[in-house]
């Protein structure tokens, strides 16, 4: 265990002299610190905590924290850094996992500037044309927030709408995300349940974006409360300390909060949908 603690001490050491200011100490109980890296206006923060058995055992906690990112660019940089993991149980990683992030930003820049040269005038004239068109044609279902909440640094943010066509689940994460905070979250977990009464059958899914299992839980308490017709995102902004199993509840709180403010709790033992008030 000693040991552990003077590797990960030296590590740090290095860490923090390479990336100065851009290496910040998040939580010294529990040694979690984030290095910020940068490529052009490309940024991503890597939030790493290290356990008492790193890295004699295993490799520490890391969270990525980039919300320009797509899913399938998170997955493929994670699936890099654990590779990185697998190859050097024993090893201090930290320095190769930050590395490897900087590779992955400096050849996603280069693929967007190669993209943007080979782009012609009539692809740019298109584009216009098709940013004038409006993608809907009915007002957007009106969204209520709840008041956000901040546990540990993390903020927690409760968006419900009432929905009854995909259509308008589309429109209404649209509009959510016109809100550039909003757009700027960590994630921005939904889940969203229709009740179809020509067919009799429900029309329901659910979205963790990046965070594993959240959305699935969303969708079980709208299932629980018997509400229909209705959307429920909860925005998570990420402030640097790793809430394990809490981060559930916490969501689970923001997204029962939002459905208390929207009217659908009350009525979730009679018809799942909104009171008329």
């Amino acid at each position: 265990m000693d040991e552990n603690i003077e590797r990960q001490k030296e590590e740090i050491d290095a860490i923090s002299a390479i990336y100065q200011e851009n290496c910040q100490c998040e939580d010294e109980n529990f040694q979690t610190y984030n290095i910020r890296i940068a490529d052009g206006d490309l940024i991503a923060n890597l939030i790493v905590t290290l356990p008492p058995e790193y890295p004699s055992v295993g490799p520490p906690y890391y969270l990525l924290n980039c919300p320009w990112m797509s899913r399938k660019d998170k997955e493929e940089l994670s699936n890099e850094i654990e590779r990185v993991a697998e190859s050097n149980i024993g090893e201090s990683v930290i320095y190769q996992w930050a590395e490897k992030v900087r590779e992955f930003l400096q050849n996603k820049g280069d693929a967007l500037q190669k993209l943007q040269a080979e782009e012609t005038e009539e692809e740019k004239a298109r584009k216009q044309i098709l940013k004038s068109i409006p993608i809907w044609t009915t007002p957007c279902p009106e969204i209520v927030s709840s008041e956000p909440f901040t546990e540990r640094k993390s903020t927690f943010q409760g968006h419900i709408a009432t929905v009854f066509t995909q259509d308008q689940v589309r429109q209404v994460l649209a509009k959510l995300y016109e809100n550039r905070k909003i757009a700027q979250a960590t994630h921005n977990m939904y889940a969203y349940r229709i009740y179809k009464e020509d067919s009799k059958s429900w029309l329901q899914d659910c979205d963790d974006d990046g965070e594993t299992q959240a959305g699935s839980r969303l969708l079980h308490l709208l299932q629980i409360v018997n509400s229909k017709d209705v959307i429920v995102v909860v925005s998570r902004w990420f402030g640097g300390i790793l809430l394990g199993a809490d981060r559930f509840k916490l969501i689970n709180n923001a997204a029962r909060q939002v459905l208390q403010l929207g009217g659908y709790l009350e009525a979730s033992n009679d018809t799942g949908k909104r009171k008329n008030k």
